[in-house]
């Protein structure tokens, strides 16, 4: 087992000049066999997605004042589609950002004010092969479903009177090739296995502590052939097949490393290590297939690197790690190196 821990960034030297000094990046995280952690960078505005602005744009803002940007008020939950585009939930600003740093573009999803079937929590999102993306309200206690280019196409769990179906929907996994859709029903202690058009097939668990049981469950995602459950107040993580059957769990209680307090987000890189966020503890742990705690990285702080109360997380196909520090307004961005392997089977 290899163990180590990503250091926080150096103090600031007492004497600053008169510009504030932009804290130095944690160092690599050098791992066993020739593997590393690196810290990329962080972006929490819609004008990091446009960072060169020209002259008659800003002659422009000069006279008629600067357009408001969008940026992350408390966000969430994070997931990346097919075309690299990162898309963000946002609590507080009732809406999703997408942001698309290679094609230069940046959009805001909203439906606060729609009259029928306005979004106002979002909380989990997810996307399907052809990038429509699923996001769990749970306040209204539905799934909305945009289309690639942000468009509304209609809402999952409505029932007559403009109630939602589920108690608190939190996360959500889209099975593509199965046409499957789960959401985790946190104050039901289920999980509902749905086709594309919200049907339920089948329901998962059960309150309790035994395998196969819930007590809050959260975040979902889908690995390989398993559905992987944040069993949250259980402090563990539950690894099922896709109809449901216990296989295993990861996690306890405790403040010690490789125990669990406040699981949040999970992903698994390409070499089949999972990655869970603990939001209490301000990191992030990473354990192999057997459970066992490999390394951590991140603590609480302020300056990159660090996490205050982080939630959502997604690893990319690069192995690139998106973490939402969502009481600094930000989402992290990390690269793993490992020993590269194919037809792994992370991504759906």
């Amino acid at each position: 087992m290899w163990l180590a821990v990503l250091l926080a960034a150096p103090a600031l030297a007492s004497k600053r000049s008169k510009d504030t000094l932009t804290p130095p990046p944690p160092p690599d995280l050098l791992l066993d066999g020739g593997r590393k952690l690196s810290f990329e960078r962080s972006f929490s505005l819609e004008r990091e997605v446009k960072p060169k602005r020209s002259f008659w744009t800003r002659v422009v803002d000069v006279i008629a004042g600067q357009p408001d940007f969008h940026y992350l008020v408390s966000p969430y939950s994070v997931v990346t589609d097919s075309r690299g585009r990162i898309i963000v939930t946002d609590v507080a600003a009732a809406g999703v950002h997408i942001f698309d740093f290679t094609q230069q573009k940046y959009k805001f999803i909203s439906r606060r004010d729609a009259g029928k079937n306005p979004m106002l929590t979002p909380q989990c999102v997810a996307v399907d092969a052809q990038d429509n993306i699923y996001v769990t309200d749970s306040q209204t206690g539905k799934v909305f479903v945009f289309d690639a280019n942000g468009k509304f196409r209609r809402a999952i769990g409505s029932l007559k009177g403009g109630e939602g179906y589920f108690k608190r929907p939190t996360g959500i996994a889209v099975d593509s090739a199965a046409q499957h859709i789960y959401v985790s029903d946190t104050l039901r202690n289920k999980i509902f296995m749905m086709d594309m058009q919200g049907s339920v097939l089948q329901t998962i668990g059960k309150t309790g502590t035994g395998d196969g049981e819930f007590n809050f469950p959260t975040e979902l995602r889908l690995n390989g052939s398993d559905l992987v459950v944040v069993d949250a107040m259980n402090f563990r993580v539950q690894v099922l097949d896709r109809s449901g059957t216990f296989r295993y769990a990861i996690g306890k209680v405790g403040d010690e490393a490789g125990w669990m307090f406040r699981p949040k987000g999970i992903g698994f890189d390409s070499e089949g290590h999972l990655y869970v966020v603990d939001g209490q503890w301000g990191m992030v742990q990473v354990f192999d297939r057997e459970g066992r705690l490999l390394y951590y990285f991140g603590q609480r702080g302020t300056g990159p690197g660090d996490f205050q109360l982080p939630t959502g997380l997604e690893i990319d196909r690069q192995d690139r790690i998106y973490v939402v520090d969502s009481f600094n307004r930000r989402v992290e961005v990390f690269h793993y190196y490992g020993i590269a392997q194919a037809g792994d089977g992370r991504k759906q």
